[in-house]
């Protein structure tokens, strides 16, 4: 949008008026004396009412279809944020996304056969840098014990720090020390399930965005935290809720920037079309976990930077770990200090965690620091080795090729807020209830017919063995995928492309997990624009 600023042309002649007339009268010293103070006062009154008049605004922006100008208190009143990049979420890298194979680099040893070859694209994204760690989780245990005041609740959300015992084994100091000693603080907190992973991102969704909206003035932060310092339980904020308007909110100073243009009434609540609340923080899916994994940004050796600079599409890379220096290797090739150590945290060997005394390979027995060890092409710290991670999918043993190629994911279900009650609703943890979409309301659908997508075009479910868990099978529509190897795992599962399952409410002392979160507008980030601008070619015309 062009800025015209008419009136600081006027200013400036204006003092070129008074300084010409200065001059005449002979000062030694315009800017110490009388009168140059009685024209620097009076120009700058000329300036502020030009600013304020109007003459000093941008032009303002107006629909291109209709012509009416919009946030205007004379028409018709109706809104528009300025367009504006999605801001990176803390704790978040920006995942550039793009085409990769998705599936088995090496030989399927497992003879699992779960990971078929598959090309597929994965849209941009933002990850966490790091795996979350013990510390990160202990604050979330800490604002649930505030809130709620509730040992169920807290409970529910505990780590199994049990899930370091073995018979034949001593870990007894990992049971008591591991998740609340602060040597550990950094370290990847473990024994937590899938479903206590998925609170934990709604949760952190939640705080992310409550404290965006107190730095931005719009809520009042002092008496938003009294609320939770108080108890509040139920009334807690919530992203969904306060956007529907079931969480009101203390109105901090700066919400009346978002007054109705025409009643010019200040709002309770600002809505997600102002774009400064942020998307879900969520697990990862398997693909966007895998493609983030392999970093494969840092193989185009001239990456694009400026609208008219890209780099190659290096689409034969068959690289097998998430280090892209040397494909198949383990141990950092560059010449250095640091050349021939481990890449990861993981097991050598039976009997071999982390190596001889005084030549450590890679000097951690357990899980090591969120940031130990070299970042991947995207700068994800530990997408191999040290603990290995829960995605969202729902596990099957194939992938089916004739499946999306974009964005895939398998877990879907699909449902609607609930209105049984007239309005949207709270549950216990403040959180607003949603009921899953029924059959009549898909009636006339062209792009989905299933509410229940978890077994789509899944073979075994069309057939008469249907997957009964603990019968026939240790599968089920509640098994997830995990990624990634571990502190105790051979370097077969430190390949992006293996994959691995677990109940959804089962934990291990080698699973982990990451948050992820989408990206809105464009794909390259920073402010680049979306497709290929080429330079605009009017065609003269003649006029008759």
């Amino acid at each position: 949008m062009a800025k015209i600023y008419i009136c600081r042309h006027i200013f400036i002649q204006y003092l070129n008026v008074l300084l010409v007339y200065s001059k005449k009268e002979k000062m030694k010293n315009l800017f110490h004396s009388k009168f140059s103070i009685g024209i620097l006062l009076t120009s700058l009154v000329v300036f502020n009412s030009c600013q304020d008049g109007g003459l000093f605004k941008p032009r303002p922006e107006k629909s291109s279809n209709t012509g009416w100008i919009y946030n205007d208190p004379a028409g018709s009143g109706f809104r528009v944020s300025k367009e504006k990049e999605q801001k990176t979420g803390p704790g978040l890298i920006f995942i550039q996304g793009g085409t990769f194979m998705m599936g088995a680099r090496d030989e399927d040893v497992m003879r699992d056969w779960n990971n078929v070859p598959k090309r597929a694209t994965v849209a941009s994204f933002y990850m966490d840098e790091t795996e979350v760690a013990n510390v990160h989780y202990r604050e979330y245990l800490f604002w649930l014990n505030r809130v709620f005041n509730d040992t169920a609740i807290t409970n529910k959300a505990l780590p199994d720090t049990l899930c370091w015992r073995s018979e034949l084994a001593y870990n007894e100091p990992y049971v008591e020390y591991y998740f609340r000693h602060p040597s550990y603080n950094l370290y990847p907190v473990v024994g937590v399930t899938w479903k206590q992973a998925s609170d934990y991102c709604m949760w952190r969704t939640d705080r992310v965005n409550e404290k965006i909206l107190q730095d931005n003035g719009i809520t009042n932060k002092k008496a938003e935290m009294q609320k939770q310092m108080q108890g509040g339980g139920q009334d807690n904020f919530n992203t969904k809720a306060y956007l529907l308007g079931e969480y009101q909110a203390t109105p901090g100073r700066d919400i009346k920037k978002f007054r109705d243009p025409v009643t010019r009434q200040v709002p309770t609540n600002i809505s997600f079309e102002e774009g400064i609340i942020m998307p879900d923080y969520r697990l990862p899916t398997e693909a966007e976990w895998e493609y983030a994994a392999y970093g494969n940004i840092e193989q185009n050796p001239d990456p694009r930077e400026k609208e008219n600079k890209r780099g190659e599409e290096l689409l034969a890379n068959s690289q097998v770990y998430p280090w892209a220096q040397n494909v198949n290797g383990l141990r950092n090739a560059r010449q250095g200090e640091w050349q021939g150590q481990f890449l990861a945290n993981f097991k050598r060997g039976s009997g071999d965690n982390m190596g001889l005394a005084g030549g450590l390979n890679d000097r951690s027995a357990i899980p090591g620091p969120i940031k130990a060890f070299y970042p991947n092409g995207f700068g994800l710290y530990n997408m191999a080795g040290n603990v290995s991670e829960w995605v969202s999918d729902v596990y099957r043993p194939l992938t089916p090729s004739d499946g999306d190629d974009f964005n895939y994911y398998r877990g879907n279900k699909f449902q609607r807020i609930d209105l049984s009650s007239g309005k949207p609703e709270r549950d216990s943890m403040g959180r607003i209830k949603y009921r899953d979409e029924t059959s009549e309301e898909l009636k006339g659908r062209r792009n989905y017919q299933n509410a229940n997508a978890v077994n789509y075009v899944d073979g075994d479910s069309l057939s008469a063995v249907q997957y009964a868990y603990g019968v026939n099978t240790l599968i089920s529509d509640k098994t997830r995928v995990y990624k990634g190897g571990s502190w105790n795992d051979r370097a077969y599962w430190l390949s992006p492309g293996s994959r691995r399952y677990l109940e959804e409410d089962q934990s291990s002392s080698t699973i982990g997990f990451r948050c992820a979160m989408i990206r809105y507008g464009s794909q390259e980030g920073n402010g680049m624009n979306t497709g290929n601008w080429f330079k605009e070619r009017r065609q003269k015309t003649r006029r008759k």
